[in-house]
């Protein structure tokens, strides 16, 4: 599909310098930019490649004034980086513009479904579920028993949502997560073996949240597990049963966090970081990778380290750790004289 410099101008509220008329099919890198090509330039450092660049349209800043002679045709408005942002949105909202319920695919007849959906190939929609309208159900996706799921949601390939799984509006939910799977229930007996503890609670999403691509997210031993308004989950997280994760919180990928824990609202949390069970983490905190979290946070900490302490504190005792060789060798010699 292509669009003329003038069309994409009037999406951006931006002014045209150079052909109006100027068509382009694709996106690329202002340095990687080719003939038919839309780009941007936002940060200063890659200005010189607008000279170079074989892109056929560029955005820019309404300020920008070339200090020699460009090919390309610019775009200019007021943030190139958010109006690059938007146009991506835009882009992306006429790739995934799908409508229609493919064959084969198995729908219940108890199940209500909104209008102009989609329902890709191979999907399974059990009974008394409800999806909402603009809902784009794609190919191989497994919707349980009595689940709900909102409007305008994206639930991508290959994802698994169990029975009683709540799903807000307009959430993504990416390939191969897993919403409402049983909680890691089990109780020792006196033969030394396993009893499993049901997993009867459920998994609730709020909206505008956004699940990579295989998460996990477990359902509650009793209630639900919850991730409230606006949280941002990355791939490959595991989110145990009964946790709590608080409004516009954004997680980095193979996080994982254990039972019962509640996370506060816009928290910033690094990858790989480790948080135990039955702990409360506080309001607005910032965790940096790799951190193991074994006790409760109060509200603006930032840590690091494993187990975690303050941030700047452990900047310190790392660089007692770096020269702790040197340390041992100076006290070495000191015995010995």
């Amino acid at each position: 599909m292509k669009f003329k410099a003038s069309h994409i101008a009037s999406l951006l509220d931006g002014t045209v310098d150079g052909d109006p008329d100027t068509e382009v099919e694709k996106l690329s890198k202002i340095e990687e930019g080719e003939k038919g090509a839309l780009t941007f330039l936002a940060n200063q450092k890659y200005k010189p490649y607008i000279y170079s660049t074989k892109a056929s349209i560029c955005i820019v800043s309404k300020d920008f004034e070339p200090e020699e002679p460009i090919e390309t045709t610019l775009i200019k408005v007021n943030d190139p980086y958010d109006a690059f942002s938007k146009l991506l949105e835009h882009y992306n909202q006429i790739k995934l513009d799908k409508t229609g319920i493919e064959h084969p695919s198995h729908i219940a007849d108890s199940a209500r479904l909104g209008k102009d959906i989609y329902v890709g190939a191979y999907v399974y929609i059990g009974d008394n579920v409800v999806v909402g309208d603009n809902t784009k159900i794609y190919p191989h996706t497994f919707i349980g028993d009595n689940v709900k799921v909102g409007n305008d949601v994206q639930i991508f390939p290959g994802s698994k949502i169990y029975s009683e799984t709540e799903i807000g509006n307009d959430c993504t939910i990416h390939a191969q997560s897993v919403l409402g799977a049983d909680g890691f229930g089990f109780s020792p007996n006196q033969d030394g073996y396993y009893n499993k503890v049901p997993q009867i609670g459920n998994v609730i999403v709020e909206d505008y949240v956004d699940i990579g691509a295989a998460t996990t997210i477990d359902r509650a031993t009793l209630g639900s597990t919850i991730v409230r308004r606006g949280a941002k989950l990355d791939n490959q997280i595991q989110v145990a049963h009964n946790v709590e994760i608080g409004e516009n919180t954004a997680i980095a990928a193979q996080t994982g966090i254990a039972g019962s824990s509640k996370i506060g609202k816009n928290c910033l949390i690094g990858g790989q970081v480790g948080i135990a069970g039955h702990i409360k983490i506080g309001d607005r905190v910032k965790v940096q990778a790799q951190t193991g979290i074994g006790r409760n946070v109060k509200d603006d900490e930032v840590i690091q380290g494993s187990p975690a302490i303050d941030y700047n504190d452990y900047n310190k005792a790392y660089v007692i750790f770096r020269n702790l060789p040197k340390l041992a060798r100076t006290v070495n010699n000191l015995e010995k004289k």
